[in-house]
C-alpha cells in the first residue's frame, strides 16, 4: 500500500513513467501519510482506445491513474491527492504530434478489508 496503477495509450510511450513514479511517490506520501516504501507504482499500456465518436483513434490518448489506498483517508484528503497527481502528470507529459486532446484522469479508492500482502 499505496497500489499505484498507470494505464496509457500508446501515444504516450515518450513519457518517462519511471521518473513520473518517483516523483509521484513523495506526492502521495505528503498528502497521503503513507511510507515511501511501501509506493508500489505499476504502469501498463492499453491498446485499444475509442473517444466518443471519433473516427480517428490517434488524435486522443487517455491516462487514468489508480491509487489504491488502506482505508481511513477522508474524501477531502483523495481529492487532494488526486488533484496533486493530475498536476504532477501535466508535467511530464509534453504535447504529441497529431495527438489533439490528452484525456488524463485520476481516482484514489480504499482498497477492500480483503486485502493481504507478503514480502520476501
Amino acid at each position: 500500500m499505496p497500489n499505484i496503477t498507470v494505464e496509457h495509450s500508446p501515444a504516450l510511450d515518450h513519457v518517462d513513467w519511471r521518473a513520473f513514479a518517483l516523483a509521484l511517490h513523495p506526492v502521495v506520501v505528503e498528502t497521503a501519510a503513507a511510507k515511501i516504501e511501501a509506493c508500489k507504482t505499476r504502469t501498463l499500456r492499453t491498446e485499444d482506445e475509442v473517444v466518443g465518436a471519433e473516427a480517428d483513434p490517434d488524435a486522443h490518448a487517455i491516462v487514468h491513474i489508480t491509487l489504491a489506498l488502506l482505508p481511513g483517508r477522508t474524501d477531502e484528503t483523495k481529492a487532494k491527492l488526486t488533484e496533486a497527481v493530475l498536476e504532477l502528470l501535466r508535467k511530464h507529459i509534453e504535447p504529441t504530434d497529431g495527438v489533439s486532446t490528452v484525456h488524463a484522469s485520476a481516482e484514489v479508492r480504499d482498497l477492500d478489508p480483503s486485502y493481504r500482502k507478503y514480502e520476501e
